[in-house]
């Protein structure tokens, strides 16, 4: 075999893996590492890829931002934050039809804002706001399907741990791929709204209402969401302003949270090393398949896979549109079956590189941060379109009444909205670059 068809073949070989429930980091790691085997014809290549590949991969100062938005999410919980933004969006919009789900969605927007992660935004709003959704008369499929859908948000509205990945594998500015997603992430909640606005008037049996909330309560509700707009502008605004690098503004965020987490009782020793060692969890997580993609990804470029697909896209005459639609689909299906970070380590590094052979009228950055943000849209639809969408079984496992099968259906409507969305973003780049300076 030559070392094209060897990269090609490791492909099948890697699914094979995944679907055999081999944790993705070590999959990814075992396929680089036969691959180089086989590339080389011995194993003292691999072994010198493995060293020098380890501390390469973990000598990045970028890295360092994630375990930093990480620890942030969970003082963020620990300050009582995620209850405080979903009291006040439930006091303003609580009285209309769908209110408490929209509600819902509107605070996993604010905690997204906070934490950065799409996993602990499920699970953390879904133990919030779940009961209030059963306690108003929801049904169990819109009421798991909609904190689901909402918890996604928690890797597009910024800060996000997936976004600063992708920016670290395709070298872009992070603060600017920050900026761009701050229109997508408030479309997507708008468009999450609409699509519960629209289930509970074709289904007006399945969700209640809450009583109309005077604006002296609302007011003094809204009072106890500064700490997260202060965290908010602090650290977003603070990176934007050039007053820090995004590192600097995670350590900031971090500290910002635990000062609230601690002022408001939540923050004590042992919450502590609860914090830290959840967030160390977390991080080894990530680095290993962040490790594992890194080895993956310097085996392909060896067999030039990457390349010669960049230059067999560009031979068939395709329109960049066209092409950029096929990726995208790729990504949809993918998301069936993978995680997040898993798909943007795993494919950023191949088609990052057809991306940026095409000409879609625009500078090499736009079309680099257009991509991202389209990207990091269709891996959230991954997270909860049927069989396997991840934040389906977290929110899930919180409501072991509510069959899978409602939840499916129900999840339906929200993957419309963000078909929709992904629709309009591709038609018109404008709407995610023209924050871009």
């Amino acid at each position: 075999m030559t070392n094209l068809e060897i990269g090609i073949a490791s492909f099948p070989a890697l699914l094979v893996l995944i679907f055999l429930r081999v944790p993705i980091g070590l999959a990814m790691f075992i396929v680089g590492y036969a691959g180089l085997y086989l590339v080389t014809g011995s194993s003292g290549m691999a072994l010198a890829r493995l060293k020098s590949s380890a501390y390469s991969t973990f000598a990045s100062y970028s890295l360092s931002i994630v375990p930093m938005f990480l620890l942030m999410g969970y003082f963020a919980t620990l300050g009582g934050m995620s209850q405080a933004i979903f009291r006040a969006a439930a006091a303003f919009i609580g009285h209309r039809r769908g209110g408490i789900g929209m509600a819902a969605v509107a605070s996993c927007a604010g905690f997204g804002a906070i934490c950065g992660s799409s996993l602990a935004t499920a699970a953390t709003m879904g133990r919030v706001a779940l009961p209030e959704l059963r306690r108003f008369g929801y049904a169990g499929g819109i009421s798991t399907a909609a904190l689901a859908a909402g918890g996604t948000l928690g890797i597009l509205i910024p800060p996000s741990v997936v976004l600063v990945i992708y920016a670290i594998l395709a070298e872009q500015n992070i603060a600017k791929l920050f900026l761009a997603a701050i229109v997508p992430g408030i479309l997507a909640a708008i468009g999450y709204m609409l699509a519960i606005s629209v289930y509970v008037r074709l289904h007006p049996d399945r969700a209640g209402t809450a009583a109309r909330v005077g604006w002296p309560e609302r007011l003094r509700l809204l009072t106890g969401v500064w700490p997260v707009l202060a965290v908010f502008i602090a650290v977003v605004g603070g990176i934007y302003g050039g007053i820090f690098t995004p590192t600097e503004g995670a350590a900031v965020g971090a500290l910002g949270t635990g000062l609230i987490a601690y002022f408001s009782g939540g923050l004590t020793g042992r919450t502590l090393m609860e914090a830290f060692a959840s967030t160390g969890k977390s991080t080894a997580m990530i680095f290993f398949i962040v490790f594992g993609a890194a080895f993956y990804n310097g085996f392909l470029a060896l067999t030039q896979v990457p390349q010669e697909l960049s230059t067999w896209v560009v031979t068939q005459g395709l329109s960049p549109l066209m092409v950029l639609v096929v990726i995208l689909l790729i990504y949809l299906a993918l998301g069936c079956v993978m995680d997040s970070l898993s798909m943007i380590l795993l494919t950023v590094p191949i088609f990052f590189p057809v991306m940026m052979s095409l000409d879609f009228g625009m500078t090499p950055e736009h079309v680099a941060i257009w991509f991202g943000i389209l990207v990091l849209i269709v891996v959230e639809v991954g997270l909860i379109t049927p069989p396997v969408g991840m934040n389906l079984f977290i929110i899930n496992a919180m409501d072991r009444g509510t069959p899978m099968s409602q939840t499916y259906r129900a999840v339906l409507y929200f993957v419309a909205s963000d078909i929709i969305r992904v629709a309009l973003l591709v038609l018109f780049p404008a709407i995610t670059l023209f924050l871009i300076p």
